[in-house]
């Protein structure tokens, strides 16, 4: 299991294709591997926005990701994962993070990886300032992870 903050840009396939090599393991056990990749909108309720900070809080925040992933090693069959979060200066269209699952089968896989990805948006102490025109401001919370249809 692994956990990376970074604050430059990162190819999130590149980067599960080198984990995935440097993991002998993973080519003879996995059967499934589930990955999320979330990238930076240029828009946010209805404002487009140029760019965001993206701050942590450093020791805790991998401490917490450390207990979500412990978590979900709980109620699934997890050979692996890795867990790429973006902090600094972001550009629309760049990645955040990835999260990627490994298992011996696709439900594990897809349920932990869903899991992480919520868990980390809900229980991690990142703040986002979004630069909107000439102003920025703190982003209050989190989507629920779907569109809303009004």
């Amino acid at each position: 299991m692994t956990i990376k903050i970074v604050e430059s840009h990162f190819e999130p396939w590149q980067e599960v294709q080198i984990y995935q090599n440097a993991q002998a393991a993973l080519t003879d056990k996995a059967g499934a591997a589930a990955v999320f990749v979330g990238t930076m909108r240029d828009f946010n309720a209805g404002h487009t926005v140029s760019g965001m900070r993206l701050e942590y809080y450093p020791g805790m925040t991998e401490k917490q990701l450390e207990k979500v992933i412990s978590q979900a090693n709980t109620q699934w069959q997890m050979l692996d994962c890795l867990l790429i979060h973006r902090v600094g200066d972001i550009l629309p269209h760049e990645a955040i993070v990835l999260v990627a699952v490994w298992s011996f089968h696709r439900g594990d896989a897809l349920d932990a990886c869903r899991y992480l990805i919520d868990s980390l948006k809900t229980q991690a102490p990142f703040w986002k300032k979004e630069r909107i025109g000439d102003s920025a401001c703190w982003v209050a919370g989190n989507t629920k992870g779907y569109y809303a249809i009004e």
